[in-house]
């Protein structure tokens, strides 16, 4: 009994050490899809209900999932590998299968002011070395940051200029000035971030340069002086002072308790006009209005017919007669002369003359006149 018992524990840790240790071939009817780029591994494969409800579901699920992660990591080695670090790895082609992103790609970044106006010019940026040669140090030193060469601020003394002020401390004038070098280009490092991001600068702030707008200045007055807690009630004017413009009109609402009368009246005002059935005329419109249509057409008239000028018309000149003053002469009054005023004569006024007012002829041809 107790040999019975001890073989089959011996079989049973078998059993066991063979679980753990499965062979890595893996046979399937169909064979799996991979894309080795994502590790994935996609199993067609159909499974038998009957398998599924007879065997442990836990077991079964695990069982499924190592031989399909065995096939996977099979697939993985065949790709081409190499050794890093006492490692080997594999290196694995581009995914195939396109997966879905939670949030939208991200977008480019906004270009700077100077790389749009690099690429206005067409100015290219060109790659400069770490290491430069230090005349002072004899030998290579970074262009930039700690051990710098040509560094400036190791310097123990430093040359007075002729126009600047004797008494000046030069060192302090040069951490001062690096400082500021640092505040600007911080300031317009934030000015890029707000404009790649849409952000609205405040424009109530003054900009350190050398000579500020008219424009800024009066508007960073405007600004400290509401800036109290009373709101500028009390602040006392500059001399010379002018009013601030463009500051808005504070609202003015109508007080709840009171006397209501006045809203009681716009009130039956806006019901009269909405329940009256004729509608209001104003006749400075209408007549306005009908002055302008009228002058329209009239152009319109003239403009067609400036296009006619000049074709008709047959009868010119200063007359057909003498100088007799009745008939066909030509300075009479009357008949059709040249000069007179009636008739079919040249400069007469009335008629078919020249260049008359009715007439027709002369120097300006037009339609025939009536007498």
């Amino acid at each position: 009994m107790a040999a019975c018992s001890v073989e089959a524990l011996l079989a049973k840790a078998e059993q066991d050490e063979a679980e753990k240790l499965k062979s890595i071939s893996v046979q399937k009817e169909l064979d799996l899809e991979f894309d080795i780029g994502n590790l994935l591994a996609i199993d067609k494969n159909r499974i038998e209900s009957r398998d599924f409800r007879e065997q442990n579901k836990e077991d079964f699920l695990r069982s499924l999932a190592r031989d399909n992660t065995q096939l996977l990591i099979n697939e993985i080695w065949k790709q081409p590998t190499e050794r890093v670090e006492e490692a080997i790895v594999t290196k694995l082609p581009d995914p195939v299968t396109a997966l879905p992103r939670e949030k939208p790609p991200p977008k480019p970044r906004a270009p700077t002011k100077w790389e749009e106006f690099a690429k206005l010019k067409g100015i290219q940026k060109k790659k400069k070395t770490n290491l430069v040669w230090d005349e002072t140090a004899k030998g290579w030193r970074r262009r930039w940051g700690y051990q710098r060469a040509k560094d400036d601020t190791k310097e123990w003394l430093i040359e007075v200029p002729v126009t600047a002020d004797p008494n000046e401390d030069q060192f302090a004038k040069r951490t001062a000035a690096k400082k500021e070098r640092v505040a600007h280009n911080e300031f317009n490092r934030l000015k890029n971030i707000a404009r790649a991001q849409k952000v609205k600068l405040p424009g109530a702030g003054l900009v350190p340069r050398a000579q500020q707008p008219k424009e800024d200045l009066v508007r960073a007055v405007s600004v400290a002086r509401t800036s109290t807690a009373s709101m500028g009630r009390f602040q006392d004017s500059l001399p010379k002072e002018k009013p601030p413009r463009n500051t808005g009109k504070k609202r003015k609402f109508e007080p709840n308790i009171g006397d209501f009368s006045s809203e009681k009246k716009k009130q039956l005002e806006m019901l009269r006009l909405m329940g009256s059935k004729t509608p209001k005329l104003d006749i400075n419109k209408a007549v306005a209005k009908q002055i302008r249509e009228e002058n329209r057409e009239e152009a319109v008239a003239k403009y067609k017919k400036g296009g006619k000028k000049g074709r008709q018309g047959s009868m010119s000149g200063k007359g057909k007669g003498g100088k007799g003053k009745g008939g066909m002469g030509g300075k009479g009054k009357g008949g059709m002369g040249g000069k007179g005023k009636g008739g079919m004569g040249g400069k007469g006024k009335g008629g078919q003359g020249g260049k008359g007012r009715g007439g027709q002829g002369g120097k300006r041809r037009g339609k025939p006149g009536q007498q």
